[in-house]
């Protein structure tokens, strides 16, 4: 059976914002703040908290205008379905009870409803956001064709998304904590190795690289983890031709060797360096 997109968000599920005077009373009503429980399994799991002292100003002017749309607990009292920064805010303001608008809806529906919201408003950061993706893949038999439907992107961006969780752990934590950016992420995915990632994420992060220097920086270091394997399956006389041949030249040289067989590359930087090198080879 295909899956309904809800790629138009939460439009068909929660009402639009208006002061409570206005709300229609079918929106939902207001609940005791204590009667409302954030949802473990959300997908946003930081708040800043500079931006929720904000919106508690807000909300102490005008209250909350959009309803907090939940489900009732087997419990007793009400789970955030969407709206826990909302709730957040309104626990900070003072506020006793806060709107709420009330659905029926499936553990998969909630974190769906969820996800959505966070991704409309641009709450979750990367991290989160893949997370989130794999969870849908992991736990409620998603592929990442029927993500994309469902959230409405392309297939490519939960693709690129879920590979940053390829990251190292230490990795991981620094996008979240926005030491780096999405690009930098995608960037790091490159480097040869775990410790090399750590390495070029700290320098990335320390010395403000741009996603394009990490990018050179991490081909720079493909490069050289790639020659020193090379050297390493060398034999002791390739490797001491090699050495010989680059003071004789005054360039690099790298011998190829199979069984007698191979190749001679010479390294130059610039054709005035290619007429030297020809002139001493011809001369």
């Amino acid at each position: 059976m295909a899956r309904k997109r809800l790629g138009r968000g939460l439009d068909g599920m929660l009402p639009s914002a208006k002061p409570p005077e206005t709300t229609p009373k079918t929106a939902g009503f207001e609940a005791a703040i204590e009667e409302v429980h954030p949802n473990r399994e959300q997908p946003r799991t930081r708040f800043d908290d500079a931006a929720l002292d904000e919106l508690a100003a807000s909300i102490r002017e005008l209250g909350v205008l959009e309803p907090i749309l939940v489900r009732k607990r087997a419990t007793g009292g009400f789970e955030i379905v969407a709206g826990e920064r909302r709730w957040r805010a309104a626990q900070r303001a003072g506020l006793q009870r806060v709107p709420i608008f009330v659905r029926e809806l499936s553990t998969e529906e909630a974190f769906e409803a969820a996800l959505v919201e966070n991704l409309q408003r641009e709450d979750l950061n990367p991290i989160e956001t893949a997370r989130a993706f794999q969870r849908l893949v992991d736990e409620h038999d998603y592929t990442q064709e029927s993500v994309a439907q469902r959230v409405g992107k392309d297939r490519s961006t939960i693709a690129n998304a879920m590979r940053l969780l390829k990251l190292p752990e230490p990795v991981l934590v620094m996008l979240e904590e926005g030491q780096l950016s999405e690009g930098h992420g995608r960037a790091l995915l490159g480097a040869p190795s775990a410790p090399v990632m750590q390495r070029l994420a700290r320098e990335a992060a320390s010395k403000g690289w741009s996603v394009r220097e990490t990018e050179r920086q991490v081909r720079s270091a493909a490069r050289g983890e790639g020659d020193a394997k090379t050297k390493a399956t060398k034999s002791a006389n390739v490797r001491d031709l090699e050495q010989r041949l680059s003071r004789h030249l005054g360039a690099r040289v790298s011998v190829e060797d199979k069984k007698g067989k191979g190749k001679l590359v010479v390294s130059y930087s610039s054709y005035d360096e290619l007429d030297r090198l020809l002139a001493q080879m011809m001369g």
